[in-house]
């Protein structure tokens, strides 16, 4: 089977409310307009991924069984609107720097390495990928990955600031963003090669 297309999204602050160190399922919300973006990128043959950071995890305010938890909900919430991911991926590191394009871990974001596993175990052509997220680090970790672009969503605790020197497409959530894939997809559903000028 030729490997699909995918966009890999982060958790909180992109498709969920972003709330420090989220460990109550009741605290889970739902950003407005991401379930029926979702479904729509699902319906154009895009796998919808989870690409999380989770250090809350690696410094022992949440256990394992709590992150679960969460997800849990989350999933409960995307269900009611038909949505099942193709995937979650996280990382418990906990950060060197507090600057967000700093590799500190093979997995951590911006560090390809949750993405680049998601391609070899679930079939996906990282080429014609896109990543989103409201933090810098997502945007890097798509492009450090080879995807065919990242996006930056300023509805989560990222804020132009962030992206200083990293030119990136800014838009104000999943839905934009969402919509922006699907014109690309439909006008140019394989990336164009780069022109020969020698």
């Amino acid at each position: 089977m030729n490997p699909r297309p995918a966009v890999f999204l982060d958790r909180d602050g992109t498709i969920i409310e972003a709330v420090h160190y989220l460990s109550d399922p009741k605290a889970v919300r739902l950003i407005p307009g991401v379930a029926p973006a979702l479904l729509e990128l699902q319906a154009a043959g895009f796998a919808c991924i989870l690409i999380t950071n989770q250090s809350a995890i690696g410094r022992g305010i949440l256990s394992l069984e709590g992150f679960y938890r969460v997800q849990a909900e989350v999933y409960r919430q995307l269900s009611e609107h038909g949505i099942q991911l193709d995937g979650c991926y996280f990382c418990p590191t906990i950060p060197t720097s507090s600057d967000r394009s700093v590799l500190d871990d093979p997995d951590r974001k911006p560090a390809p390495g949750m993405i680049l596993r998601a391609c070899r175990e679930l079939n996906i052509n990282v080429d014609r990928s896109w990543m989103i997220g409201d933090m810098l680090s997502d945007v890097l970790a798509g492009r450090n990955a080879g995807c065919r672009g990242s996006l930056f969503v300023t509805c989560g605790q990222g804020s132009h600031d962030d992206l200083a020197g990293h030119d990136a497409q800014v838009f104000p959530d999943v839905a934009t963003a969402a919509d922006h894939i699907l014109n690309i997809h439909r006008v140019f559903p394989h990336p164009q090669p780069p022109t020969d000028h020698s």
